[in-house]
């Protein structure tokens, strides 16, 4: 079967930009940081939207009607999965795990912005199989669902980010090190078929059991040989979803040195993996590494620890 091409749901390339105050807080020399905006794509910025291009594009092929997909109450993946079906004319039933706020901020707000039909299944509760009983329900109606995996991660999902990687490529040539946060792999995945494993630095999040090997699998299915990656785990903390105190300084940090927002569930801990390999010699000064600032700023606002993180900073004023 011949590989749909994929539909346009942003604006590429995304920008490649210098962050030489960042660089120097973090002990680079000035000209070896560059910030990859991810951030700035469509439906409120984030990587998902490269994934959603190919996953809608194979979803419309098969004819569906309606995109079903799942995550946490704060997922960006579904967030971007309710404006795309938005923006095709389908529509969205969002699975999600967690105990949302009563106020529903962030990606919820957002969701629901976009018209997505929203499920909460309590922690502890199989998703899975609340998603297959969604797809079941809808299928009955006459509808007909696409179940989009989580995260967007699967290898048609992960070819957003070979296109990533030769963007890459050409706006930065002499590129020796991609940093980049690790949840579902996807992201990585793609990375490493489009530019090598040993050019690929993932900061794992927490959010599957054994990130090595989703990005293994994910980038082989793409044709890659993968070898050994890069993938450090030192930056997880307590789980997944858990602001570490070394995020909060990373997210800080990018804040009052380049006016950065990052995340506490990813492009934080991300950064501040990135940190640790500058402290423990893993980047090297001299040498252009590019942080892939992945979005997520509309989570933030829908995060447990975003009303703590501001009256910490702000008690420190």
């Amino acid at each position: 079967m011949t590989t749909p091409a994929p539909v346009r749901l942003s604006s590429w390339p995304t920008p490649l930009e210098p962050a030489p105050r960042l660089a120097a807080a973090l002990g680079l020399r000035a000209d070896d940081l560059w910030v990859k905006r991810d951030d700035l794509t469509s439906f409120a910025g984030g990587n998902k939207v490269r994934k959603l291009e190919h996953l809608v594009a194979e979803a419309e092929t098969a004819g569906a009607t309606v995109l079903v997909t799942s995550g946490g109450v704060q997922s960006n993946h579904a967030r971007m999965t309710a404006a795309a079906a938005a923006v095709r004319g389908l529509s969205a039933v969002l699975v999600l795990s967690g105990a949302p706020d009563a106020a529903r901020p962030g990606n919820l707000a957002l969701a629901e912005l976009f018209g997505a039909r929203l499920v909460v299944v309590p922690p502890g509760e199989d998703v899975d199989a609340r998603v297959a009983d969604v797809a079941a329900e809808l299928q009955a109606a006459g509808e007909v669902p696409a179940v989009l995996p989580l995260g967007g991660s699967t290898a048609t999902g992960a070819r957003g980010y070979l296109a990533c990687a030769a963007e890459l490529t050409e706006q930065l040539p002499d590129l020796d090190s991609v940093v980049v946060a690790v949840g579902s792999g996807g992201t990585m995945a793609g990375l490493v078929a489009g530019l090598g494993a040993e050019r690929v630095l993932g900061v794992d999040t927490g959010a599957v059991a054994d990130a090595a090997a989703r990005v293994s699998a994910l980038a082989t299915a793409l044709g890659a040989t993968v070898g050994e990656l890069r993938l450090r785990g030192d930056q997880v903390g307590e789980g997944y979803g858990v602001l570490t105190p070394a995020a909060r300084v990373a997210m800080t940090t990018a804040a009052r040195t380049e006016g950065l927002v990052l995340d506490p569930v990813y492009t934080g801990k991300a950064l501040a993996g990135l940190a640790a390999a500058v402290a423990d010699g893993t980047l090297s000064l001299g040498r252009r590494t590019v942080f892939l600032h992945t979005g997520g700023l509309p989570g933030l606002f829908g995060h447990p620890h975003a009303a703590q993180l501001a009256g910490d900073l702000m008690g420190r004023v």
